[in-house]
């Protein structure tokens, strides 16, 4: 699959109109799967390497940004690699540990998702990590989850710019306000939001305020489409008043 690559084929329901969403859009590490610890230990890692100091609040500053960025506050940190090497770098750990460990996935998030699948909605996945750790873990999906994914190899200015998302809606064919983005960081929902769409935050590492912006759910555990297509009913009613 290539974040071009034409939608599969899925029977669908009246996507976009007042009852369900045009697309749901999905954020990948910590939203769906629970990588932020595999990231944190490889920061750790590359950090002590060149003898620095990498703390449990340190790797909290970088959970959500795009991978480049987050190269740059290392190499403040002492790590004396370019962005690019940092990135390889930082991708390849994560990636060994996925084969190693396993995809840790978030509780009730491939239901969530498989469910919006067999209701005929289209998906995006919209992650910072590059595309071939994005790839991975969709290849581990017992079921065909993704239309398109954007990655952040893919896109000029990462999240929390609201590129990504506006790039996941064109390459849908949908309007980003008929669309419904689900979160878990203060950078993926600046992002979300920023784009128009309605924007569902899971907290997991990093806690998520409360906001008129978005929707805070305390977890995907045991939430049906049913569940997020209120959401956007919700938000459309809202918007109108």
């Amino acid at each position: 699959m290539t974040a071009s690559s034409p939608r599969s084929e899925h029977t669908r329901t009246d996507t976009g109109s007042g009852d369900v969403p045009a697309a749901v859009l999905w954020d990948m590490d910590g939203t769906l799967v629970d990588t932020e610890p595999y990231w944190m230990a490889s920061e750790v890692e590359l950090v002590h390497s060149f003898g620095g100091t990498w703390t449990h609040d340190d790797g909290l500053l970088l959970v959500g940004l795009g991978l480049w960025n987050s190269a740059e506050i290392l190499r403040s940190r002492g790590v004396a690699m370019e962005p690019d090497e940092i990135v390889e770098w930082l991708t390849d750990r994560v990636q060994q540990k996925l084969d190693a460990d396993g995809v840790p996935w978030r509780p009730g998030a491939r239901e969530l998702l498989e469910a919006l699948r067999e209701r005929g909605v289209p998906t995006a996945l919209v992650t910072m990590s590059v595309r071939r750790m994005a790839e991975q873990i969709v290849a581990q999906m017992p079921f065909d989850a993704f239309d398109v994914i954007v990655s952040g190899d893919e896109v000029d200015e990462p999240k929390p710019a609201p590129e990504p998302y506006l790039r996941a809606a064109e390459l849908l064919g949908v309007d980003i306000r008929q669309t419904v983005a689900v979160e878990d960081s203060l950078v993926g929902l600046a992002s979300a939001v920023a784009a128009g769409a309605t924007t569902i935050g899971v907290p997991h590492i990093v806690p998520l305020p409360e906001s008129e912006e978005h929707t805070l759910w305390p977890t995907l555990d045991g939430r049906t489409a049913d569940d997020l297509f209120s959401v956007a009913r919700a938000r459309r009613g809202a918007a109108t008043r």
